[in-house]
């Protein structure tokens, strides 16, 4: 029996998937470190975990510790620590280097969340990715504006999701986004060079450092457009074959920045670009399952659960390769404007003509507010053994569907 701890400062939907995932493997006693008090629990959850403990912060590397060592009296002495958050790759590996618990320690997670250390590390590796500046001086930034030209593009230099990223095109974009930086002298940015070509994800399951099994995953348009367009609506496509010579070089290289970064043991979601001359350039790597209702594609692509494939391998070490049987995909409902989600209109005629594509959705309903995630305000996801029919499909989603808003009070 193996006893572990779940982080989870906050429990969402997705958060809770995984969660239960952990909570139903066989052989696995798990504990929940979280924010909320037991009684705020889920019951569902509450049923399926041996342990509970509650921090004020659930992100605090010291918090998590004392918690952990607090479960030992519910659990027994923990022998891993798992979380899907981004922002809690670096604290948990702090906590394991200091607890002596198996895993991903602080130095890999340092590399995998600090976006200017993980570049330098894969070019020093001799790995495709795009040039960069980390820039704490005006100066720096206007260096790196002259080497580079434009478009520029500028992060956190821990960001997550596209959040807080902007592409600078014009001088005009460039000396807004310095103002901007400016206000906040203590400020940190990372400065790319922007990649052109076709966007998609590498989903990797490595386990003693080998990489096991990948998906791949086609972004259509690639989601900076879609951060600067609110109103896009956009889509995800898993093809049914990722065997072909237009995947060859990431099959290739992904393992290697993987393996360069450290990264041992995790699911882990890499962005990156085929360039119009054929050559890859890695984007960036978390060591965490992926977000934008990938990993439930990954599911159904595979005809699988994809919690359970996550779980077992981050807590037994465990991983049954499962094969690629239908394409996948999922378009993303967005809205024009602000405020609440007044009507969705397209939804009765596309379920005439996809209805039996359609596995999973989730539509807005009126009085939902307008969402801040790039992800929008719904989904939906179909499937088929064809990667063309799925395509087309998500063509369909996109031009018929439309979310309309109305003005909040």
């Amino acid at each position: 029996m193996v006893s572990a701890a779940f982080v989870a400062p906050f429990l969402a939907d997705t958060t809770n998937a995984f969660l239960l995932a952990a909570a139903r493997t066989p052989g696995v006693r798990l504990g929940l470190v979280t924010t909320a008090p037991l009684d705020q629990v889920p019951a569902e959850i509450r049923h399926a975990i041996a342990g509970h403990y509650q921090v004020e912060d659930g992100l605090d590397a010291q918090q998590i510790a004392d918690a952990v060592r607090g479960l030992a009296t519910q659990i027994g002495q923990v022998e891993r620590i798992i979380a899907i958050l981004e922002q809690l790759q670096v604290p948990l590996g702090q906590v394991r280097d200091a607890l002596g618990i198996p895993g991903m320690g602080e130095w890999a997670a340092l590399n995998v969340r600090e976006k200017s250390r993980m570049k330098d590390v894969l070019t020093a590796a001799g790995l495709p990715c795009a040039r960069h500046q980390l820039v704490h001086r005006v100066e720096e930034a206007i260096e790196f504006r002259d080497l580079v030209g434009f478009p520029i593009v500028a992060k956190p230099p821990d960001g997550a999701g596209a959040k807080a990223t902007f592409r600078l095109d014009t001088p005009d974009d460039f000396d807004n986004w310095l103002a901007m930086a400016r206000a906040n002298p203590s400020e940190v940015w990372l400065l790319e060079e922007f990649l052109t070509g076709r966007e998609h994800s590498f989903d990797a399951a490595t386990l003693h450092g080998q990489t096991l099994w990948a998906s791949i995953s086609d972004y259509v348009p690639p989601p900076l457009e879609v951060i600067r367009n609110p109103w896009m609506q956009w889509t995800v496509l898993l093809p049914q074959d990722i065997s072909g010579p237009e995947y060859a070089e990431i099959h290739r290289v992904g393992p290697r920045a993987i393996e360069a970064l450290g990264v041992r043991d995790a699911f882990s979601h890499m962005e990156w670009f085929a360039r119009p001359d054929g050559s890859v350039a890695v984007s960036e790597i978390g060591a965490r399952p992926p977000g934008a209702q990938i990993g439930s594609m990954i599911g159904f692509a595979h005809d699988r659960d994809f919690y359970d494939l996550w779980a077992r391998l981050v807590l037994l070490d465990a991983f049954d390769r499962p094969d690629r049987v239908y394409a996948c995909g999922t378009a993303y409902l967005r809205g024009m404007g602000r405020g609440r989600v007044r009507t969705v209109h397209g939804i009765d005629q596309l379920q005439s003509e996809l209805g039996e594509l359609v596995v999973r959705a989730q539509i807005p309903q009126p009085g939902t507010p307008a969402s801040t995630s790039y992800e929008g305000e719904g989904f939906v996801t179909v499937r088929h053994r064809d990667s063309d029919v799925v395509r087309a499909a998500l063509d369909r989603i996109v031009q018929v569907a439309r979310v309309e808003f109305v003005e909040s009070d």
